[in-house]
């Protein structure tokens, strides 16, 4: 069984889906607070909060973290690029950590997804449309 989890970070929501292959198995629209967000100073500085809110709905569904085989987050405000799906690596990180063309929320999907596919040794990709 392939799994793999989608991240699609948005100004107050996370939403994240979980494929096996092509065959969607749940969904979910996490809503956050605009007042708690708004107590991080940056955006980068919610990842952290909205892993927990990941790992809650996993937990939820019964899915653990080990079990996907690959993640993969919402491209973010990156150099100019084609479109395409794309291996988060250490100089991607370093872009959308420090915003090299903006900060924005889909940021946080290259960086969520890397940071839950290296606990397990997993790929991070991030697709840019």
């Amino acid at each position: 069984m392939f799994l793999i989890l989608v991240i699609n970070p948005g100004s107050t929501s996370t939403k994240i889906a979980l494929f096996h292959g092509e065959k969607k198995l749940f969904s979910h629209n996490i809503h956050h607070d605009a007042k708690v967000l708004a107590r991080f100073e940056t955006i980068n500085d919610q990842s952290d909060f909205r892993i927990e809110a990941i790992r809650g709905i996993l937990h939820q569904e019964k899915v653990a973290l080990e079990e996907i085989d690959a993640f993969v987050g919402r491209g973010g405000l990156l150099k100019p690029i084609p479109s395409g799906t794309y291996i988060v690596d250490d100089d991607m990180l370093h872009d959308l950590k420090v915003g090299v063309l903006g900060e924005h929320a889909s940021n946080l999907g290259g960086i969520i997804a890397f940071f839950l596919s290296g606990k397990f040794n997993k790929p991070a990709y991030i697709v840019d449309p």
